[in-house]
């Protein structure tokens, strides 16, 4: 079962967060190998959707997986509430939702 973790996205400003993976003991997961995908989307059924920039930690084994948009895909984002998560796959190809949740973007006041 996926955590439900809700994120604020300034819309405009580039955007990170990191996420750390426990296993069914509670130790940081050990990534070696593992892949991932997260997305952002309007709602569950959108067709489109805006894809996070996934980096792991150095370590794969601390379990960390930091997610990230840049400033341009940020200001594409209209205001509003989004959906949005993080998908690992093992080496196996075993897929599992870790993380999952609301992203709420919020409007920018200062534009160049």
């Amino acid at each position: 079962m996926a955590t439900i973790s809700n994120i604020f996205i300034n819309q405009g400003a580039d955007f990170s967060t990191t996420v750390t993976i426990s296993d069914s003991a509670g130790a940081a997961l050990d990534l070696t190998a593992y892949t991932a995908l997260a997305q952002v989307r309007k709602t569950y059924d959108s067709s489109t959707s805006t894809a996070f920039t996934i980096v792991f930690d150095s370590n794969r084994t601390t379990g960390k997986i930091t997610m990230s948009l840049t400033d341009t895909q940020t200001q594409s984002l209209e205001s509003g509430r989004y959906v949005y998560d993080l998908l690992i796959t093992s080496v196996s190809g075993l897929k599992t939702r870790v993380v999952e949740g609301i992203a709420t973007v919020n409007p920018s006041v200062s534009r160049s």
